[in-house]
């Protein structure tokens, strides 16, 4: 390990313990604390997929049978909407993020409290097209790891029927969800990026 990757080893050490605990769970605070003098950068609400989807061609027949009204799709925003990326500014690989909050069952609710579907809404990410264009424009190619990162937060972090869903979903890429449960701070967080994904980025 060189100099300037043990010092910046070292930076992550130091503010994950100074500044993320106190993030109260707020990714986009513990982030911006741990990226200071890095050359991380976290975007909120990145903009790099906001058109993805105007620039699908359509056969005319597929065009002769929808609603095709006279757009101007240079001004549309037709696309993905990600939480966060995270981008290594010396080389321009990003990964890009989402939070989802949900319900859970835990100890003193029924198990209908975990029916919320954010989780769910989640697997889009697993599409073939989107995984090709986060590879694309995210510059992530490994097979080892998906182009993406779930951060989940709330009471599903502990319900157990939704953590062994979200388990088999993954399959082999476990390293590509977190459960930020409620007795995490953000330098766990930040410790997960740091030894699972970082090195993708670099």
């Amino acid at each position: 390990m060189g100099k300037a990757e043990l010092s910046n080893r070292l930076n992550w050490e130091r503010l994950a313990g100074e500044k993320a605990l106190g993030a109260e769970q707020n990714l986009y605070e513990v982030f911006d604390a741990a990226f200071e003098g890095t050359v991380y950068k976290l975007h909120r609400q990145p903009k790099h997929l906001k058109n993805l989807y105007a620039s699908v061609e359509l056969d005319q027949k597929v065009i002769d049978e929808i609603y095709n009204p006279n757009i101007d799709l240079s001004k549309t925003k037709w696309g993905v909407s990600p939480d966060f990326a995270i981008e290594n500014t010396e080389t321009g690989k990003i990964i890009f993020g989402e939070i989802k909050r949900q319900d859970g069952w835990v100890e003193g609710k029924d198990p209908s409290a975990g029916r919320g579907n954010a989780h769910e809404r989640s697997c889009k990410l697993f599409t073939p097209g989107l995984i090709k264009a986060y590879r694309l424009i995210g510059n992530i190619y490994s097979e080892e790891i998906l182009p993406f990162w779930v951060v989940f937060e709330g009471d599903i972090t502990r319900d157990p029927k939704r953590v062994r869903e979200i388990k088999f979903w993954y399959d082999k890429y476990q390293d590509n969800y977190f459960m930020w449960r409620p007795n995490m701070d953000g330098s766990e967080l930040v410790k997960h990026f740091n030894d699972k994904l970082k090195k993708y980025l670099d």
